[in-house]
């Protein structure tokens, strides 16, 4: 699978983020779909030194600090009470590190909307095509 690098590759919620939404008669647990974009990622986890197309590599530790997609449910998610929370990544490569940590490829779980997270999915669309982490 492709690495994951800053030039935006999107992770798409695989599971609804439920979110509380403001009604007159109170607030409604509604779905929504969220999604992040590594284009958007902490600029503090990023591996600076290894360079993937000219852009800074991601690992297990980096971090995207805003999704977007649920800002209806205003009133904040069942399970985190946050809503465009940061987005986390849940696995990674077995067999690549780095910056001393494992690579994340397309296909790595994510959880979204910061700890605990209220949902899940996975790095769906990749920003680059060139360099593969296979295992």
């Amino acid at each position: 699978m492709y690495m994951l690098t800053n030039d935006g590759a999107v992770a798409t919620a695989t599971a609804p983020d439920m979110c509380n939404t403001p009604s007159p008669a109170g607030p409604v647990p509604m779905p929504y779909p969220n999604i992040a974009d590594t284009s958007m990622a902490d600029p503090g986890g990023l591996v600076a030194k290894v360079l993937v197309m000219g852009m800074p590599a991601m690992n297990v530790m980096s971090k995207v600090t805003v999704s977007n997609g649920d800002q209806a449910g205003a009133a904040g998610g069942l399970v985190s009470g946050r809503i465009m929370g940061e987005m986390t990544f849940l696995n990674a490569s077995t067999c690549v590190m780095v910056g001393g940590k494992p690579a994340v490829r397309v296909t790595c779980l994510t959880g979204h909307n910061g700890a605990p997270q209220n949902t899940v999915g996975m790095v769906s669309a990749p920003g680059q095509t060139k360099v593969l982490v296979l295992r």
